[in-house]
């Protein structure tokens, strides 16, 4: 029982922190046309509807960001920015301020999704909770469904909704990082051997 419990704690322990850096580092998990252009991760999402509503300081948006800056100019093998450089060349004009418009009501499961799966990533860290797995399945609804109804442009324009194969990462991370459904995980390995033995 309790190497149970160890096991499911460090496995939490490890989605948390893989879901955190997938979220965190903007590492592309679908692609669909936001306020932006394209998005293609959660935190971008986020981003633009935060700075488009002005529910949010864009200060502490670009500050969410910038760790995701980081990470493309290191893959892409560029310069990799200093912060204040970064504050400088992001532009934010394409965020015009307004509310909801008639995209983002046919995306409302993705936006939603977005926003816990950011909130999500952070909690996870002090606290593993189901708001990550929540959140990705929301995302991967609507995306979806988008993609089932055709709503989404030509595909040839590179601008059609895509889910890309990490997502089933986020979502098997997000999964492991519920400490109770991992425990629930162990017990029910564990009772099946001593079922078999009862019955034999």
């Amino acid at each position: 029982m309790g190497s149970s419990t160890k096991w499911a704690t460090t496995i939490s322990t490890i989605s948390s922190s893989f879901y955190f850096l997938l979220i965190i580092l903007q590492i592309p998990l679908f692609r669909v046309p936001c306020r932006t252009g394209i998005c293609r991760a959660p935190l971008e999402v986020t981003a633009a509807h935060l700075i488009a509503t002005e529910l949010f300081p864009s200060v502490a948006v670009k500050a969410m960001l910038y760790p995701g800056a980081i990470a493309h100019a290191f893959f892409n093998h560029n310069a990799i920015p200093t912060y204040h450089n970064f504050q400088k060349s992001f532009s934010f004009a394409s965020f015009n301020s307004a509310p909801l418009t008639f995209d983002d009501l046919q995306r409302l499961e993705v936006i939603a999704g977005s926003y816990l799966s950011v909130a999500g990533a952070f909690v996870c860290l002090i606290k593993p909770g189901r708001m990550s797995f929540f959140g990705t399945l929301l995302i991967i609804w609507g995306l979806a469904r988008e993609m089932i109804l055709r709503k989404s442009t030509n595909i040839y324009s590179g601008k059609a909704v895509y889910i890309h194969p990490a997502m089933s990462f986020a979502l098997v991370f997000a999964f492991l990082s519920i400490r109770k459904d991992v425990r629930r995980i162990f017990r029910s390995s564990k009772s099946r051997p001593v079922m078999k033995a009862k019955l034999v």
